[in-house]
């Protein structure tokens, strides 16, 4: 599996870019792949976008950037490494769309496969087993990768985030809800809590 988390310049595929990506082979942890790169040619910003994942419009469209067409040619060549190349992470509907979106502007030929492993879900149906209430909004359920994170003993997410140690939380997360045990030992300080064990 191949937990994944990218950053954007907002929230429409369609219209804004993938700014960087970062993955984890979750079978060898020690795989990990990041990348950042230039929005492509046209893509529209979110101020909210930015402020999340810090990145200035400067910085982004520096010509000395990787193009996203590099980027997501060299995402590919490395998950094609990785013997399970199911594709999961936190909300990955979301990233999916943009890595979907990416590879038609470009017409790169990549099958990502239809079948996703988010967090929300195991973590949904966690809840479930123990016989409590997931957290609701607005009748649904409002399990965020924050709440996720605390869920399992972590702390929130970083700010601003960062591809790469969303992808490393998002494997941990899986770890503990899947395992009960840690995956990298930069987390080993915050212990798993006994519900998942």
């Amino acid at each position: 599996m191949i937990i994944v988390d990218t950053e954007t310049t907002g929230l429409d595929p369609k219209k804004h870019s993938i700014v960087s990506i970062g993955a984890v082979d979750f079978f060898h942890p020690e795989r990990t792949f990041y990348v950042e790169c230039k929005p492509f040619h046209g893509a529209e910003y979110l101020a909210e976008a930015l402020v999340i994942n810090g990145f200035t419009k400067e910085e982004l469209e520096d010509p000395k950037r990787k193009t996203l067409y590099e980027a997501l040619n060299e995402f590919i060549a490395w998950t094609n490494a990785a013997e399970d190349r199911t594709l999961g992470g936190h909300n990955f509907a979301f990233d999916l769309a943009f890595l979907r979106s990416a590879v038609e502007i470009y017409n790169i030929s990549w099958s990502p496969g239809r079948r996703i492993v988010d967090t929300h879900s195991i973590c949904y149906a966690h809840h479930l087993k123990r016989g409590i209430k997931p957290p609701m909004k607005d009748g649904r359920t409002d399990l965020s990768f924050d709440k996720v994170l605390v869920y399992v003993g972590l702390p929130e997410e970083p700010r601003p985030h960062g591809a790469l140690t969303g992808a490393k939380m998002a494997a941990e997360a899986f770890s503990r809800l899947i395992y009960g045990k840690h995956l990298y030992h930069e987390f080993e300080q915050f212990a798993v809590p006994e519900y998942l064990k």
